[in-house]
């Protein structure tokens, strides 16, 4: 006999709205309960692999079992990213509209390659990505598209650049012996390497620039790297420049990058995953100077616009480029509506497509711009709270200057030489359960970033947090 949750009648629908209702009540004690747990999880590798058995169960289960499970073997395995005193990487946040969202994206379970196969799914996205573009000031020509991640979108711009700037000839015939050359700072992502790897340039031409005291990208390295490529034959491609870099948030130069690519014919991509959302605030609007230069720019809503991961928005000044690149139409994908619709399965790499602009939608209509305005402005006043008490205070110092709500410090120079007494803070933090920061090295010295943008991150977490930095240093250091 097939469960009653494998049947759409009224028994599977009545099995299915209780279970319902113990998930919605599970996730409603989770985040009630959410302070208790340590923000790292403290198991060790397969800890958790060896508690599950050899296979599938033939027979189902009782749910009990299953929320037994969740409850003793999972939960002690996850690391908590909606945990208020979660500070490391970049935030994955969330908020409870988009938790909503998401269920209803499970829901109705459709896949949206193709106009046709969701028309409100492609056309929601259309309007959620004007949304965006306006909500940052971003150039009113251009057109996005969501992307699962930023890495994702960046491959993408890497293989348009590729082909443009090869008049689509790599995609049908190979590089035939051409090099094509790619530039960024050396305090890009990681995700750019993997791009160019991905994208078959060979990272021995993935040129790293070098950047000033401020860890931005300086513009005349940038045009004497190209003059030099040029002379030697190969083909300058892309400039990818970082909008708030991952270590310490840095800022390149956009316009000028723009200028210079404007000059050479390069193609001019913009990483702003985690710092383009400040771009909504009428204060750092002054920092979009430029982009209307650039030919491609990504953003990630999951990493600090509330929405759930994952969501990314990419957005691109010739559209006609993108879908070139990414198109191919076998019958069986034929559709009848051509040039009237988006597709948007030609829009970047996958073929399959998940219905992600319900949750950018739902959230944003729950929550209202001015109230994540708001809470984007408070994130940065944590920081700059932080900023004050690492001016004044004679063990640690700051490492880099404050960008948005990301802080870099350290134990100073005359105490931690080395750079050990710091590596250790870091763990010491993260080991207690109390905090999580992520340890950095820059320019061969390290340092622990602090980033307050988790979603329910107050005041009182960052007094938390900076006690707990203080008894560990008492315990390390002679103070």
């Amino acid at each position: 006999m097939e469960p009653e949750l494998f049947q759409n009648n009224e028994d599977g629908r009545k099995a299915f709205s209780e279970l319902g209702s113990k998930v919605i009540d599970w996730i409603v004690d989770y985040y009630k309960r959410i302070e208790e747990f340590p923000v790292r999880s403290k198991v060790a590798p397969g800890d958790v692999y060896r508690q599950f058995p050899d296979s599938f169960p033939a027979q189902p289960i009782r749910d009990d079992e299953v929320f037994r499970v969740l409850n003793e073997v999972i939960i002690p395995g996850m690391t908590h990213w909606q945990h208020p005193q979660f500070y490391a990487f970049f935030p994955g946040n969330t908020s409870f509209p988009s938790i909503a969202a998401e269920m209803i994206t499970s829901g109705i379970a459709a896949q949206c390659m193709i106009w046709e196969s969701s028309p409100v799914a492609a056309e929601l996205e259309q309007r959620c990505m004007e949304w965006c573009r306006d909500l940052l000031g971003l150039p009113k020509n251009w057109e996005g598209v969501i992307q699962d991640t930023a890495s994702t979108a960046t491959l993408t711009a890497l293989l348009t650049a590729r082909e443009w700037k090869s008049g689509y000839r790599v995609s049908k015939r190979g590089f035939e012996g051409t090099v094509y050359r790619i530039y960024c700072s050396s305090q890009a992502h990681s995700s750019v390497e993997k791009a160019v790897r991905l994208a078959g340039f060979g990272t021995d031409h993935l040129v790293q620039i070098q950047v000033d005291e401020n860890l931005s990208l300086i513009p005349e390295k940038l045009e004497s790297a190209i003059k030099e490529d040029l002379k030697n034959g190969f083909v300058p491609t892309c400039v990818i420049s970082t909008f708030g870099t991952t270590s310490t948030g840095a800022i390149d130069p956009v316009n000028e990058i723009s200028d210079i690519t404007s000059r050479y014919g390069l193609w001019h991509h913009v990483d702003a995953a985690y710092a383009g959302t400040a771009l909504m605030l009428e204060e750092f609007s002054f920092l979009s100077n430029g982009l209307e230069g650039a030919d491609s720019f990504v953003f990630n809503p999951h990493k600090w616009m509330f929405v759930q991961f994952d969501c990314t928005a990419y957005f691109v000044r010739e559209p006609d480029l993108l879908v070139r690149t990414m198109s191919i139409n076998p019958s069986y994908l034929a559709t009848v509506y051509g040039d009237r619709v988006n597709d948007y399965r030609d829009w970047g790499i996958p073929l399959g497509r998940r219905f992600r602009a319900l949750k950018l939608w739902m959230t944003l209509q729950l929550l209202g711009i001015d109230a994540i305005k708001e809470r984007l402005r408070f994130h940065i006043s944590l920081a700059k709270g932080i900023e004050e008490k690492l001016i004044k205070d004679r063990v640690l110092e700051i490492a880099y200057p404050r960008s948005f709500n990301i802080i870099t410090f350290r134990i100073k120079r005359e105490i931690d030489d080395d750079g050990r007494l710091t590596k250790q803070l870091s763990l010491e933090i993260n080991e207690s359960g109390k905090a999580y920061m992520t340890h950095a090295v820059v320019q061969e010295r390290g340092f622990i970033r602090w980033v307050t943008g988790q979603t329910y991150t107050q005041e009182r977490h960052v007094d938390e947090a900076w006690q707990l930095i203080y008894q560990i240093l008492d315990r390390i250091i002679s103070i």
